[in-house]
């Protein structure tokens, strides 16, 4: 099995579930535009959406087609929030920032749904809540703080004793937990097309096959440059290339890890005998700090994802250790065979919040969603676009490129980290 990172990469489930892809051939010749976009992710999808709805003409290009990259290679849950709770983010940033950044992430959600109903996406939406079980004692105390603390701030929030996690989820490995239910799934891969036609047809250029091998500036404008020769000019510029960034622009590659997330899912299951599993169509992940994060799709397929190694996948054998964790959650999948394993890049960051970048004028650099992409992307590329459009500052701090120090030894950073987590993880 190749890597998923190849050209003739091997289907992932939801490649072979999304239908027909929107139209995106090539760049063939070189325009003007207002915003040249780099990546066609759910990140700069919806940035050009919601820039091509306020009257902007805009230009998508990415290397490969849109979503193939985790934008449609992802377990599809829809969660609000970032990897911070909302006090570690006013400590963080005060009230004044704090506050906006707390509201903009907490209608992530929001967001998405929103998108899906007013322009019809096809994608298997549901919004049945995500669950958090707690797997020992003290991320029983964790969660249950977290709970509070978005109960505290009005949002529609829960906390489930033992068997209250038993019923949602159909196992009884867990302590008890808490239900979010502002969050929910979709297919992703159909979503991210969803974004694709629904920026085409408010007048935005979606481009696939069509690498960028360079951004100038040149004088009040932006140059890309593209593999094929054409060029596009335009007055801003976004890299929303996430987990795929490349050394496109100086230090952005190396403020990042890109690490993968390895993804196995079973065929439909019998009702009789597995109708238990998460019957009510929540989403769920864990409290360990090497989740696994898990659900049921539309079609009653159990869908398991969570971290691997840092090398793109080589052989069925990478995926093994999801299928045991699968089958200790629920061991009545002990005789179910894993018919689709896959993986996606997600871009972590040292402190595990989304970076925002302008490192020269009018170019804006989004990326960085720790795992929580599909509704942070969402809502950051809406509000990215009231920036450029109308000048409305981002809820967001601005931070510099900052790369990581020896960061050629992400290899052995992950390695370490995956090590000392597991081993946290066993000692709670």
């Amino acid at each position: 099995m190749r890597a998923p990172d190849s050209a003739d990469a091997p289907q992932s489930l939801w490649q072979q579930t999304a239908g027909q892809a929107p139209a995106a051939p090539a760049l063939a010749a070189s325009l003007q535009c207002d915003v040249v976009i780099v990546g066609a992710g759910i990140t700069g999808l919806s940035t050009a959406l919601h820039l091509s709805e306020l009257g902007l003409r805009v230009c998508v290009l990415d290397a490969q087609e849109p979503g193939w990259g985790a934008s449609g290679r992802n377990g599809g849950q829809v969660i609000p929030g970032i990897k911070h709770d909302p006090k570690a983010i006013l400590a963080r940033y005060g009230k004044a920032l704090g506050e906006p950044l707390l509201q903009m992430v907490a209608s992530a959600s929001d967001a998405v749904f929103e998108l899906i109903e007013r322009h019809a996406i096809a994608c298997h939406a549901m919004r049945a809540g995500w669950i958090q079980p707690a797997h020992s004692p003290r991320a029983l105390e964790t969660v249950s703080d977290r709970a509070q603390q978005w109960l505290d701030r009005g949002a529609a929030v829960e906390m489930l004793n033992k068997d209250a996690v038993s019923a949602r989820l159909g196992t009884d490995r867990f302590l008890g937990g808490w239900i979010d239910r502002r969050a929910g799934s979709i297919q992703p891969l159909s979503y991210t097309r969803g974004l694709v036609a629904a920026a085409q047809a408010a007048g935005a250029s979606v481009h696939g096959h069509t690498r960028v091998t360079a951004l100038e500036r040149s004088g009040q404008q932006w140059l890309a440059r593209t593999e094929q020769g054409v060029t596009v000019r335009a007055e801003h510029a976004l890299i929303a290339t996430n987990g795929y960034t490349n050394g496109l622009w100086p230090g952005l590659q190396r403020s990042v890890i890109a690490a993968n997330s390895f993804i196995v899912a079973t065929g439909p299951l019998d009702p009789k005998a597995c109708g238990h599993i998460m019957p009510g169509g929540v989403v769920a992940s864990d409290s360990r700090r090497l989740l696994l994060y898990f659900r049921r799709d539309h079609e009653g397929r159990f869908v398991l994802g969570g971290r691997g190694h840092f090398a793109d996948p080589a052989s069925e054998q990478d995926w093994d250790h999801l299928v045991r964790g699968a089958r200790m959650l629920f061991p009545e999948l002990a005789r179910i065979p894993f018919t689709y394993r896959w993986a996606g890049r997600i871009a972590l960051t040292r402190d595990f919040v989304p970076h925002v970048h302008q490192p020269s004028p009018n170019l804006h650099i989004l990326l960085g969603y720790n795992g929580r992409g599909v509704a942070l992307a969402t809502q950051m590329g809406r509000y990215l676009a009231r920036t450029i459009a109308a000048g409305e500052p981002m809820p967001y701090p601005v931070t510099p490129i900052r790369p990581l120090p020896f960061h050629g030894l992400k290899r052995f950073y992950i390695a370490l980290g995956v090590a000392y987590y597991g081993l946290c993880d066993k000692l709670s």
